[in-house]
């Protein structure tokens, strides 16, 4: 099992990288991509913020901190799928949303056991 954790903390890796560079490498395809979908600019800041805490939150030692990071992270990803769905995106445009809502529903299930 104690090798089991080591995925989970390499995938707890991966949410925080991925989130980071999207957020700050590639903010500017994120001010794009969030005046096509007509969201204010104050929605597109809240939602980096609470992606930026909830992805720092999944390095807690306590797991009930780690169970806030990747919830908020799941329900986040709930909420882009749905958006680019209602948008009739590609699929290639919101893969990330769906791989990352599962890796965030394991850190989330594995967390609680």
């Amino acid at each position: 099992m104690e090798n089991f954790s080591n995925y989970i903390e390499a995938l707890k890796i991966i949410v925080t990288v991925s989130i980071l560079f999207v957020w700050i490498v590639r903010y500017d395809n994120i001010k794009r991509e969030f005046i096509d979908y007509k969201f204010p600019s104050w929605f597109r800041d809240f939602i980096g913020i609470l992606k930026i805490s909830f992805s720092l939150m999944l390095h807690s030692n306590y797991s009930q901190v780690v169970l806030i990071g990747s919830f908020g992270i799941l329900t986040l990803m709930i909420g882009a799928v749905f958006t680019h769905i209602k948008n009739r995106s590609i699929f290639r445009k919101y893969i990330a949303s769906v791989a990352m809502f599962i890796i965030c529903s394991l850190i989330f299930y594995f967390t609680l056991g």
